[in-house]
């Protein structure tokens, strides 16, 4: 049988990263999806090449795709891609996302507007074109990345709250309609996991933060679940309690 391909949107850095490093560590070929390419910098680290090339580095097939996940066409041509080099694709992990620091009603409509297609937007365009490739593996998975501010509006960023509310929705409204064929899962995270991107919008002390490497422990379980365990809302927390999830891991010590 043909090795396990994964696509990881997000992929660059933080949660993405290490889900892609801890994906090849299990056997997957990795397609890393991200907007931030070396040839396109951000001001936060990270390239979705870099992450490519420790993917590499464990003896596994990668590709650094730099692509916006708003971009429609661009997944079409993944999918095609996909199909055509590598045969198909067994997991998507919808990781990719963005949470305006601003208060919706003092923002932009621009603003919520990109919230709306990144979070919710995307990940749809993923499976929509997936799904087949998916289907053909015999029963793929798809796992939604979804937070523990979909439950707390008092986060206060609405955009956020909103879409990952709604991204959790879909995730059982598209499980419905794939039941049989592709499992579509959330995992929502429900403890605070480190990621560059919080310390340039939310400064503060991320020594009790942890590791990336727990969502990894969750994916990959979820990742191995039979075909009929679908439309799931998972949090990190009660994976944690069952002893999927690793114990406590602060930032860096993992």
């Amino acid at each position: 049988m043909a090795d396990p391909v994964a696509v990881i949107t997000g992929a660059s850095r933080g949660i993405g990263r290490q889900l892609a490093v801890d994906l090849a560590r299990a056997g997957y070929d990795v397609a890393c999806v991200a907007r931030t390419t070396a040839g396109s910098r951000s001001k936060l680290p990270g390239s979705v090449e870099e992450t490519a090339e420790a993917v590499r580095g464990l003896g596994r097939r990668a590709w650094a795709v730099g692509l916006d996940v708003r971009d429609e066409d661009g997944v079409v041509s993944l999918a095609k891609r996909l199909e055509d080099e590598w045969g198909g694709c067994d997991l998507l992990v919808n990781n990719a996302a963005v949470a305006p620091p601003t208060p919706a009603l003092e923002d932009s409509t621009k603003r919520w507007r990109l919230g709306v297609d990144v979070n919710i937007n995307g990940p749809f365009y993923f499976v929509y074109h997936l799904w087949p490739l998916l289907a053909q593996a015999g029963g793929g998975q798809v796992v939604n990345v979804s937070s523990a501010a979909a439950v707390f509006p008092q986060f206060g960023r609405a955009s956020y709250t909103v879409t990952k509310r709604a991204l959790e929705a879909m995730t059982e409204a598209l499980a419905h309609d794939l039941r049989g064929k592709v499992a579509v899962n959330c995992l929502r995270i429900d403890f605070p996991v480190y990621s560059e991107g919080f310390e340039v919008t939310m400064p503060g002390d991320y020594s009790d933060y942890e590791d990336p490497r727990v969502v990894s422990d969750a994916v990959l379980w979820m990742s191995q679940q039979p075909l009929d365990h679908t439309a799931e809302i998972h949090t990190l927390s009660g994976l944690r309690q069952k002893g999927i999830v690793r114990s406590h891991t602060p930032h860096g010590s993992a």
